[in-house]
């Protein structure tokens, strides 16, 4: 699947500070996800995008992030349509807790990647 050129980001080039929004579903993002991303479901995007705007850092760039790398490219490029600067995560979650970055549940616990 083609999504032509979408800017995106290695999971190693992330700061832990960087801003990072997670398009998962709500059943991935139950059983683990990066702690301190935001969580706003593809499905939920569009009507939910204000979410978006007020918690970026104004001047920052937005770090999307999925399973693997393809519904966080969709997003990546309706954000990049409203002017906004954002980055696909190279490799989604699969590739953040291959990297040995944390992955938590809702509970804080160790979890895992759906």
């Amino acid at each position: 699947m083609s999504f032509g050129h979408v800017p995106t980001v290695g999971v190693g080039e992330l700061a832990e500070a960087d801003f990072l929004l997670d398009v998962r579903e709500d059943d991935e993002w139950q059983a683990g996800h990066a702690e301190g991303a935001l969580h706003i479901p593809m499905s939920q995007f569009t009507a939910r995008f204000g979410e978006v705007t007020e918690a970026a850092p104004q001047d920052g760039r937005i770090n999307v992030i999925c399973r693997s790398g393809g519904r966080s490219a969709q997003v990546v490029m309706y954000l990049a349509q409203q002017g906004l600067d954002a980055v696909n995560v190279d490799g989604g979650m699969e590739a953040w807790a291959a990297a040995g970055r944390p992955v938590v549940d809702d509970t804080g616990a160790a979890g895992h990647v759906l």
